[in-house]
């Protein structure tokens, strides 16, 4: 009888896991057929560890990963035998970090140094900028991040003026470094940026008639705004917002009687904000032709 048991019992386990397993196998099919075929996928280059700026690029730094076909990053390298192929040297033009794809943005060419060339976009030029402790923003401005140029003139004692002359121009190097994960502030006395051929004609000029200093931006600021030319007037002026530039003043002129009291309107346009004042003219009509733009800005509400 305990012979029987131990063969019945061998028995029913043998038929429960073989029971348990078609059952498996059932349910896996089902979950396939439900969830369909398996997206295409191919292989991509990423980092298999941390790369810096100016890193050379060794086998040991890269690896191959499965990436979903339609996700794929347009300039991914498919084998690391594409990017490196034994002979010459790549160089990481940016950082990157661990499973980030290697693009073909991020590394130079074969044989390839890293230098500040390869980071300029293609009709752009570098410029640099010489900065001090004050103008250089206190040596807080990184490479990567967006900073505005302004220009200082001295015509005569106590005529000066700023302008804003470029705005949103991106940082590529900070005195002779290019690395953007640079994240610890360095007194510098040069500021490279990237700027169009037109705008690098302008500083070139500006560097040589008045001094220029830098604004940092704050992070993910492009927009441009309305910037107007402050002057020596303007530092004591009550109101708030700074005298517009000479070529965007608008002003029209013409003659109004009231109370047998001749005066001009004088209409100032600064912006799309369009105000009118009221001045008191002693000579006659004929005499009122011109009012110069040095007139209007001394108007006071």
């Amino acid at each position: 009888m305990l012979g029987l048991a131990v063969v019945v019992g061998a028995v029913a386990i043998v038929s429960g896991k073989i029971w348990l397993d078609r059952q498996s196998a059932m349910r896996l099919r089902e979950m396939r057929a439900q969830s369909g075929p398996a997206p295409a996928s191919r292989t991509i280059v990423v980092a298999a560890m941390p790369l810096r700026y100016g890193t050379e690029i060794a086998r040991q730094h890269l690896r191959e990963v499965r990436w979903a076909e339609g996700e794929v990053p347009k300039g991914a390298f498919a084998h690391i035998d594409d990017l490196l192929d034994g002979k010459t040297r790549r160089v990481a033009l940016a950082p990157m970090d661990e499973f980030e794809p290697v693009l073909k943005n991020k590394v130079t060419g074969p044989g390839q140094r890293a230098s500040l060339t390869a980071l300029i976009e293609p009709g752009m030029k570098a410029v640099a900028v010489r900065v001090n402790d004050i103008n250089g923003v206190a040596g807080f401005i990184l490479p990567g991040e967006r900073v505005d140029v302004m220009l200082t003139r001295t015509l005569d004692k106590g005529d000066a003026f700023t302008d804003v002359l470029l705005q949103n121009v991106r940082v590529l190097a900070v005195d002779q470094t290019a690395d953007e994960r640079a994240d610890k502030p360095v007194l510098s006395k040069a500021v490279t940026i990237e700027v169009a051929t037109g705008d690098a004609q302008k500083l070139s000029l500006a560097a040589t008639v008045g001094a220029l200093s830098l604004a940092l931006r704050a992070a993910g600021e492009t927009a441009s705004e309305v910037a107007g030319r402050v002057t020596v007037e303007s530092l004591t002026s009550p109101t708030p917002a700074p005298r517009p530039a000479l070529a965007s003043t608008v002003a029209t002129v013409r003659p109004v009687v009231a109370d047998a009291r001749r005066t001009l309107t004088v209409g100032v346009t600064r912006g799309l904000k369009r105000q009118e004042y009221s001045i008191p003219s002693a000579s006659s009509p004929e005499e009122q032709t011109v009012v110069t733009a040095t007139t209007i800005g001394a108007v006071q509400p």
